[in-house]
């Protein structure tokens, strides 16, 4: 990933080359109507799913191995899901999916997520199929991948939309956030548990930043706030995946498998909040090009700026050649 003078994520070099193909194919439909609203949501549903390909491509080994992989195999499931989380990983990098300075973030995830790991599966809140040497205690060195495919979805998501924000709070701030929430997952087995009242700091902390995306030809813009809740829904989707396979059950499931309550959704909204933080460490939240202050001329305007009149002209020429349209919506 590279990044522009102010910081900005930009496209890695094969998505560039991906990004290109494509949109030579899209600037030709149509602009504006249910077609134009139909190209955004394809779009849309693309760069998300591209933005999901680790997550993804480990949750299709998973059902795999749920499904077709023998039980008298010599090598346990469990290494075999280990070597090929790995595979993934380094076919990530090596194909210019990710970078070395994002894997960095990730690692971070994966160091995270298995620390938490060995704590909830020593106190039992759930638990991995005891085989396989590619362990630490109870808990399959693949488990912290799946800590790692929330981390490449975050970074990769930031580049694909181009998110900005508004009133994004102080980072040292949400990293307090999300320290506090981070040591809950620990406290809570021995005092109360206060993650109710962290959603309400969340809320309150968060509650005013809207974020600004781009699918294709417009900007949108929702509340982050909804932002979290969305993705933290779709982990809890791929959670219910997970456990169907196998690759671990919470104490209520080891009877037979039922999907897993609702009530985790607070917890993957507050692991959201760490995830969030750790991405702001390598690409920090940019605010919309409108709320970028240049620098004035003594005469109060900026250097090389056009006339307004002169500007809206140019723009309105501008805007009946440029593929990518000025239009923002939301």
């Amino acid at each position: 990933m590279q990044h522009t003078p102010d910081g900005r994520a930009t496209l890695t070099t094969a998505e560039r080359a991906i990004d290109a193909r494509f949109r030579a194919g899209l600037a030709r439909l149509p602009r504006h109507g249910p077609a134009g609203w139909l190209t955004e949501f394809v779009v849309f549903g693309l760069k998300q799913a591209w933005a999901c390909v680790f997550g993804a491509a480990m949750l299709a080994i998973i059902c795999a191995a749920h499904l077709w992989y023998p039980d008298d195999a010599t090598v346990a499931r469990n290494d075999v899901l280990t070597v090929a989380a790995v595979a993934i990983q380094v076919a990530m990098v090596a194909g210019r999916l990710e970078t070395l300075r994002e894997l960095r973030v990730i690692v971070l995830f994966h160091l995270v997520g298995t620390v938490m790991e060995l704590f909830k599966t020593h106190i039992g809140s759930w638990t991995y199929e005891p085989d396989g040497v590619l362990r630490l205690g109870g808990v399959p060195l693949f488990s912290g991948f799946m800590y790692a495919a929330v981390g490449s979805y975050l970074v990769r998501v930031n580049r694909l939309f181009d998110l900005r924000f508004r009133r994004y709070p102080r980072r040292w701030l949400t990293a307090l956030v999300a320290t506090a929430i981070y040591l809950n997952f620990f406290a809570n087995h021995y005092l109360p548990d206060v993650r109710w009242l962290l959603i309400a700091v969340v809320a309150l902390v968060f509650g005013r930043c809207v974020m600004h995306f781009r699918i294709f030809r417009a900007r949108w813009r929702m509340p982050l706030l909804l932002a979290f809740v969305l993705v933290a829904f779709f982990i809890w989707l791929a959670e219910n995946i997970a456990t169907w396979s196998n690759a671990w059950l919470y104490p209520s499931q080891l009877d037979g498998w039922h999907p897993v309550s609702l009530t985790k959704l607070a917890s993957w909204f507050l692991l959201m909040i760490i995830s969030v933080v750790l991405v702001t460490w390598i690409s920090p939240p940019q605010p919309p090009d409108d709320d970028r202050q240049p620098p004035r001329d003594t005469d109060g305007t900026a250097p090389g700026a056009v006339p307004v009149g002169q500007r809206e002209r140019r723009r309105s020429s501008l805007d009946q050649f440029s593929p990518g349209g000025s239009s923002t919506a939301g």
